[in-house]
């Protein structure tokens, strides 16, 4: 496989797990650290990290945005739940930074 076919397929993958969570709304950040190690925030990240590497302008909101389809603060408002006892304690556990 050539590079640019590799890259063309990492981007479909990439925005079809987008989609994915953004239509799994119901799927909390936290529940997703707990169990996977990364959350939308974090691929967020990601992308902005890789925008930087490229010289591309790409504000975090903006990165945010491309991820939640939305501002963040609207995703959480219309999204976010309050972390439980629970999911605080599991993060605590798995999260030793």
């Amino acid at each position: 496989m050539d590079d640019n076919t590799r890259t063309e397929l990492e981007a479909a993958a990439f925005r079809r797990l987008v989609a994915h969570l953004r239509e799994r709304s119901d799927v909390q950040n936290i529940d997703m650290m707990n169990l996977a190690g990364f959350c939308r925030n974090c691929l967020s990240n990601w992308l902005k990290e890789a925008a930087d590497a490229q010289g591309v302008a790409l504000s975090r909101d903006e990165s945010r945005e491309a991820v939640y389809g939305m501002s963040y603060e609207a995703w959480k408002a219309k999204h976010q739940s309050e972390a439980t006892p629970a999911q605080l304690d599991a993060f605590k556990k798995t999260h030793r930074h």
